[in-house]
């Protein structure tokens, strides 16, 4: 009998184990049926039955998902949900026993073979069962039959041994920087031109080391009043996007060449955000952006670790990035 180890993907404040599934489990090929097993019938949850179906995940499956992301306090929206099935919709999949979900996993193909592990959840009464650790082997298999030979995922530090022994190595730390406002300005008549956001894609190119435009676009056009750009003499020196999730505004990737133009990014952020409460996932080698954020009243809410495997384990510019776009999107 086997022994398989499950976490999910959430707030390690919330969590009483390590993240980071091994990989084991199935081919991303048509639904399946899984065997669970443990050594202890007792730690099963109750009234589980040992068939588990895997299936690609859709859209009538989104209502359970933000009920699940809601106990794990995760701040997608809908429209992230929405965002993984546009974008990828043969590599985001779920778990169901009995006809309802009891595990999601998301992934994302950029070019140049990387391949992004995005959000991996499991019900709270379906946890170390194996339902993750199959959900995880699926991402993984689906990334490298679609040409990724790198893959990158964001993790808790808790689980950067795990990954280790999987192959993958540290490729730098985040923070999650969180700001709570006892005062929150009305958003002024925006009276800045639209940027080029043919620069801006151009750019990010280069700074992320992928190209990554459809995910952009579609940030973009949810919410293009956070899409911000500075240039210099027509080159673009900074940018930045964000997304309204459901607890709290989202900064990112907010990119910028020197402190000015990252002051003048952030500031007009915080300027045309309506909320009280905003998130940035800031690189912690950037003192630059930690600076600015500790003084516009941000403080660390959590560690982060960006890791990868395979043959590009380091690419892109990174330390140009005062917040990336988020853990989901790796």
């Amino acid at each position: 009998m086997c022994d398989l180890r499950l976490t999910a993907w959430q707030d390690p404040r919330r969590r009483s184990e390590p993240f980071g599934p091994p990989f084991y489990g199935l081919t991303p090929r048509a639904n399946r049926t899984i065997l669970i097993c443990s050594r202890d019938p007792s730690r099963r949850g109750a009234g589980q039955t040992d068939g588990m179906n895997l299936r690609l995940l859709n859209r009538s499956d989104l209502p359970t998902v933000m009920a699940f992301k809601d106990l794990v306090g995760w701040n997608q929206s809908l429209l992230d949900w929405e965002r993984f099935l546009k974008l990828n919709p043969a590599g985001c999949f779920a778990c169901e026993i009995g006809g309802a979900v009891i595990g999601i996993v998301t992934t994302l193909m950029y070019s140049d073979g990387i391949g992004c592990i995005g959000t991996l959840l499991v019900a709270p009464s379906y946890r170390r069962q194996g339902i993750g650790v199959s959900l995880f082997k699926n991402a993984v298999e689906h990334l490298e039959a679609r040409g990724a030979d790198t893959l990158r995922l964001i993790t808790p530090p808790l689980g950067k041994s795990m990954f280790e022994k999987l192959g993958f190595v540290a490729e730098y730390e985040i923070e999650r920087w969180v700001l709570h406002r006892e005062t929150v300005p009305s958003p002024g008549p925006i009276r800045a031109p639209l940027p080029d956001f043919e620069k801006i894609l151009n750019a990010d190119r280069e700074v992320f080391g992928a190209d990554r435009s459809e995910l952009l676009r579609s940030l973009h056009a949810d919410a293009p009043d956070f899409t911000l750009a500075t240039e210099l003499e027509g080159e673009v020196i900074g940018y930045a996007l964000g997304r309204g999730g459901s607890s709290a505004d989202q900064l990112g990737p907010w990119v910028a060449w020197d402190q000015p133009t990252a002051r003048e990014l952030l500031d007009e952020f915080l300027r045309r955000s309506g909320r009280d409460t905003l998130f940035v996932d800031c690189p912690r080698s950037n003192e630059m952006a930690r600076e600015l954020l500790l003084s516009k009243g941000f403080r660390i809410s959590r560690p982060l670790l960006c890791m990868t495997r395979g043959s590009k384990a380091h690419f892109g510019h990174p330390e140009l990035f005062c917040s990336i776009l988020g853990p989901e999107f790796a």
